[in-house]
């Protein structure tokens, strides 16, 4: 979600490595396949509270990152984690991990989600994406859930409950009705998706197989 999409979109384009496509009202960026694509939609309300759901990236050095526009809030240093964690232009959190020499051309690889319960959120989404909770660093991670192998969904405890809808959701294809037997909530129907929430009210939408 973005308030400013033209900016946001060039920003993040930038940071992952994928290109920008189409006019402002359906922006996306895009990669090798659709699995990769990125879709930036035009909200009106601004980012108020830390982030539920953020974004993992690689960089040769979080300078880089800063120069396309990013603020350091914490870094490597001083928490003693593997990366820094950064804002981007409208203050949404994410993380980078300085990689040198080694980046990739793709460099999404995770999706950080803050939760109540990361072990019952984690083994729910687990089911619904067809594979098992890896147990590592104090996280619940699921591997294998994207296009790129690399990629993994981490599940972390917050204290702090979720107030406001997120300004970052996952997109999959599956089936609706079973999604709700599964313990989904349908929020409302579009044209051609639906929008669910998971058990801890995270919002996603549903493409038909």
């Amino acid at each position: 979600d973005a308030g400013d999409v033209d900016a946001q979109s060039r920003f993040w384009a930038a940071v992952t490595g994928l290109s920008v496509e189409g006019p402002v009202e359906h922006r996306r960026l895009v990669g090798p396949t659709p699995g990769h694509t990125i879709w930036v939609n035009a909200v009106d309300r601004p980012h108020t509270v830390k982030n539920r759901l953020h974004l993992d990236v690689d960089a040769a050095h979080r300078d880089d990152v800063v120069a396309l526009g990013a603020t350091l809030l914490a870094p490597c240093e001083k928490t003693g984690y593997a990366w820094s964690v950064m804002a981007d232009p409208e203050g949404n959190e994410f993380c980078v991990f300085e990689r040198g020499r080694k980046v990739p051309a793709y460099r999404l690889h995770g999706i950080g989600v803050d939760c109540a319960d990361a072990d019952a959120l984690a083994a729910w989404w687990g089911r619904v994406l067809g594979t098992r909770v890896v147990y590592d660093w104090g996280w619940c991670s699921l591997e294998g859930v994207a296009a790129d192998d690399r990629m993994t969904i981490d599940f972390n405890v917050v204290p702090e409950p979720r107030t406001v809808p997120n300004r970052v959701h996952w997109d999959l294809t599956g089936d609706v009705d079973a999604l709700l037997a599964a313990g989904a909530t349908r929020l409302w129907d579009m044209p051609d998706w639906t929008v669910l929430a998971d058990p801890e009210g995270n919002e996603f939408c549903v493409f038909p197989e």
